[in-house]
């Protein structure tokens, strides 16, 4: 295979964020594709085979251009623009930064980041009713409470109501102290969270205390008709089938529900059946439902988080599917069992 030689211009002003500090995003990239790149004076040459060239060129062409709409290239994004160049989707993620959903209120632009997170917006562009399946870090919540903020904003709805189960992730906080506000609190703060980033505390506190938004654990979602509204719930994971059934019987006219769930991280008890499975089964013949499924590949959070998404995944694969949540390792069989006693012989 012959090895070829290829210049880049790179403007000045564009070349630390596209390199990186100390060049870490030109490393990234010179380690995952094989190629030799030298930056100076406003250049960089690559050297290698022709194939891994042409797919060097297209990633740094692809990042100047993030870089010349305003957007600080992190490592997320080389990787992205990495994994697109083995792909026919390479243009693709210039296509993606140009959806703003909104702004948040410091002036960052809230957008997709990946094919998946953008798939998953045009779903909910669309579709009346929209689940969001994947593992931690994808952006399913973030995004859905930007639509809805964003709709709100436009007067496409009049209320935003966001709920999810009230379960602990493993641990048992025993009486929490306080009002009946300050129990369920700790259980809603991810998308208290998300709404002050989005929205701001202020407009936040002023609409909350109209009734126009509402952040409710899902128990108080029954006997209610949520008319003119957009609806999201999230950690269905933990809801049991009775409680999806009723959170999907409330909904009324005019409103929007996105629906966000990773199925690899249940707190259910042990053996008890999840809601969002038993849903994904029952509707998915629907055609006015969309069913999104994110992937490691759309985790935006420290790279870090994908690869251990990813290793995750491998494992339980691996380890195949448990019965009821016991323990398939032998090394745990017989465990909690009391010792047999042998009953001494005495001679008399």
């Amino acid at each position: 295979m012959s090895v070829i030689e290829t210049m880049i211009d790179i403007p000045a002003e564009h070349e630390r964020n596209v390199c990186g500090q100390f060049d870490a995003y030109l490393k990234k990239i010179e380690r995952t594709l094989h190629v030799t790149m030298i930056a100076r004076d406003g250049e960089i040459k690559i050297i290698g085979p022709e194939k891994t060239i042409g797919q060097a060129k297209s990633v740094f062409s692809n990042l100047i251009e993030l870089s010349k709409r305003g957007n600080a290239i992190t490592e997320q994004n080389v990787d992205y623009a990495l994994s697109l160049s083995f792909t026919e989707n390479d243009g693709q993620i210039l296509e993606i930064d140009k959806d703003i959903i909104c702004r948040t209120v410091t002036g960052k632009p809230v957008k997709p980041k990946t094919l998946g997170q953008k798939q998953y917006v045009d779903s909910i562009r669309k579709k009346m009713i929209v689940f969001g399946i994947g593992p931690a870090g994808t952006g399913k919540t973030y995004l859905a409470m930007a639509m809805a903020i964003q709709a709100f904003k436009n007067g496409e709805v009049g209320r935003i109501i966001l709920t999810r189960p009230a379960i602990e992730a493993g641990e048992k906080l025993g009486f929490l102290p306080g009002d009946l506000q300050s129990k369920i609190d700790p259980y809603l703060r991810p998308l208290y969270d998300a709404l002050y980033q989005i929205m701001g505390a202020e407009s936040y506190l002023h609409n909350s205390e109209k009734g126009l938004i509402e952040v409710a654990p899902l128990a108080y979602m029954r006997g209610r008709t949520l008319d003119n509204a957009y609806i999201i719930l999230d950690e269905a994971q933990n809801t049991t089938p009775a409680q999806m059934k009723m959170f999907l019987t409330r909904i009324g006219f005019g409103s929007k529900v996105i629906i966000t769930g990773d199925q690899t991280q249940k707190d259910l008890p042990s053996g008890a059946v999840s809601g969002l499975d038993t849903a994904l089964k029952v509707l998915k013949k629907i055609d006015d439902i969309g069913f999104c499924y994110l992937t490691s590949s759309d985790v935006v959070r420290h790279p870090l988080v994908q690869k251990i998404v990813q290793a995750y995944d491998d494992y339980e694969k691996k380890a195949g599917p448990k019965k009821g949540g016991a323990p398939r390792e032998k090394e745990f069989k017989g465990a909690g069992k009391a010792p047999k006693l042998r009953r001494a012989k005495v001679r008399f």
